[in-house]
């Protein structure tokens, strides 16, 4: 429950997270059990030698939105990117441990890191639009990664307007559409990012703190855009804000240290954490 705390007329008043003990355990264990889309299992990832998450397991549902919350610095960000195999582009890393996504582990032989990516699509904590390409020509680019796939072959047009509608971008551009990307205020050029991210249909998308870089106003445009994708994709969203993470996700995981510390249905977690660290960090003694 969020409240604020009470201090004297004209002082500022701060909103903070407030876990008192209600007796949530029973309403998480008869809980309906929902539908898995990303299974990890024993993941750890590295940078050299240094482990930046280690052993997280965990479940996220399809169809939901997950979020992801912890001090600067916990491995949210690493998580993220070992989900659509970007951790591993990096010099001198490494993964151990499973992801599956619907079923599918996406390490091993035989598994393509691109191919993975199509399917996973990956939104930054920065706009980073194609400064070259138009706004038609940004939405599109991710059809070309494979010239062969079903969707390069279908209308180009329709794909991106759908992508634009998707992303509550097209009343905006659908005059503009040839025009740079960069003529786009920043809160525009986060949707279309994601619009290029949603072109290609993607059964799952990673948001890397898509609001920290924008006004409230474009922040709550894009809040309300990720509420809205639960209908047709998962998504998994990290984010530095807990009320952000109350206000649009249905279950939080909590990572300290690389460690995942808890994971549950957010109301659930932030009014009544299990875990003492977890309750420290939503009340602000921490982080």
């Amino acid at each position: 429950m969020l409240q604020s705390i009470e201090v004297s007329p004209g002082a500022r008043v701060i909103p903070r997270v407030v876990a008192p003990r209600a007796a949530s355990a029973e309403a998480r264990e008869t809980a309906t059990p929902e539908k898995p889309c990303i299974i990890t299992s024993h993941l750890s990832a590295f940078f050299g030698d240094a482990p930046a998450i280690k052993d997280v397991s965990m479940v996220v549902p399809q169809q939901a939105v997950t979020a992801i919350i912890g001090p600067s610095g916990c491995g949210k960000s690493t998580l993220l990117r070992c989900i659509n195999r970007m951790h591993e582009t990096g010099p001198n890393t490494r993964v151990d441990g499973q992801v599956e996504i619907l079923g599918s582990a996406i390490y091993g032989d035989g598994t393509s890191a691109t191919a993975v990516r199509r399917h996973v699509g990956m939104v930054f904590q920065r706009p980073t639009p194609f400064p070259t390409m138009s706004i038609r020509t940004n939405v599109a680019a991710g059809l070309r990664a494979d010239p062969r796939s079903r969707l390069a072959q279908e209308n180009v047009d329709e794909i991106v307007e759908k992508a634009l509608h998707r992303a509550g971008l097209w009343e905006e551009v659908k005059d503009r559409l040839n025009e740079s990307a960069m003529t786009l205020s920043g809160g525009q050029q986060q949707r279309l990012c994601i619009a290029r991210a949603l072109a290609t249909r993607p059964r799952v998308i990673l948001l890397d703190e898509p609001t920290a870089s924008l006004d409230p106003l474009s922040t709550q445009k894009v809040e309300e855009l990720v509420y809205d994708l639960r209908e047709t994709v998962t998504v998994v969203i990290v984010t530095h804000n807990m009320q952000q993470a109350a206000r649009v996700s249905d279950r939080t995981a909590f990572l300290l240290a690389g460690e995942l510390i808890e994971l549950a249905p957010t109301n659930a977690l932030f009014t009544a954490p299990m875990d003492p660290r977890t309750e420290a960090y939503i009340t602000g003694r921490f982080g």
